[in-house]
């Protein structure tokens, strides 16, 4: 069982609605990636997303892709973003999924890279680009390796596949609020709300996370009365780069300036210390 199963089941005891953040792995240096994610946990990250940059990111707006593109420029690799998930599991228990795309994964290897993976303390995989129909070719070698393998619903899946990647999925169902990229602007309240409570009817095995387009808190209260929980990813990279590279900051200041950031997506009443 991997870190996600009990954290959800924690999260739902205490009425709770899971917080995931998302970071590509090297941005926006090598060196930052480490102490970011733990600034994140410290701001009150329920889990965490780690990018794998690539270089045709499909899913993704530009803030995402600007630091993929970033990342690849400094030479990041798989082999570098598992020994980042390595360095991290060393200090933290918190959950760490790995999400990007399927062809850096053939290229390593699927097999050596699901146990690369576990072995470095990743709980599990997001691949937008694997299809329902084709995640057999992932889904034995993660199931083997401990991994869950998350797969993702849009506003436009109909019925019988929620029903079908409900069922395949594990760790849990994530659902894409809108039909566009990451960092988009979210739709009406009224047709994502109409959308995310027919999924939540159908999807009953795994908990069901919406993201895309979550800029802020009041984007979460929207969003989640009918989901466990939230993801934000473009938001937090568009911070990063506002606010990282200024140089008349220190590096303990642009950390603090980040734990506050996530403290402040929190919908709870009271955001965690």
């Amino acid at each position: 069982m991997s870190r996600l199963a009990p954290l959800f089941a924690s999260l739902r005891s205490r009425g709770e609605k899971a917080m995931g953040l998302f970071l590509t792995s090297g941005f926006p240096s090598p060196a930052d990636t480490l102490p970011i994610l733990e600034a994140l946990v410290e701001g009150g990250a329920d889990f965490i997303e780690l990018g794998m940059p690539f270089s045709d990111p499909l899913a993704e707006g530009l803030p995402i892709q600007r630091s993929s593109e970033r990342a690849l420029r400094q030479g990041v690799t798989l082999k570098h973003t598992l020994e980042t998930v390595r360095a991290f599991r060393a200090r933290h228990d918190t959950p760490l999924l790995l999400m990007g795309y399927i062809n850096p994964i053939f290229r390593y290897g699927v097999d050596g890279f699901c146990r690369d993976a576990a072995a470095a303390g990743a709980d599990g995989l997001i691949l937008p680009d694997l299809p329902l129909e084709e995640s057999t070719l992932l889904a034995d070698p993660a199931r083997s390796a401990g991994l869950d393998l998350v797969h993702l619903i849009a506003p436009n899946t109909p019925p019988a596949r929620i029903e079908a990647i409900d069922a395949r999925a594990t760790g849990f169902v994530y659902a894409v609020s809108i039909t566009g990229l990451t960092g988009a602007g979210l739709a009406a309240h009224e047709t994502v709300a109409a959308y995310l409570a027919a999924a939540r009817r159908i999807v009953r095995k795994n908990p069901l996370l919406v993201g895309f387009g979550i800029k802020s808190r009041e984007d979460a209260l929207r969003l989640t009365p009918h989901t466990d929980g939230f993801i934000v990813g473009s938001a937090l990279i568009r911070h990063l780069e506002s606010c990282w590279d200024r140089p008349d900051r220190t590096m303990e200041a642009r950390l603090d300036d980040l734990r506050a950031f996530a403290r402040s997506l929190r919908p709870d009443p009271a955001p965690r210390p």
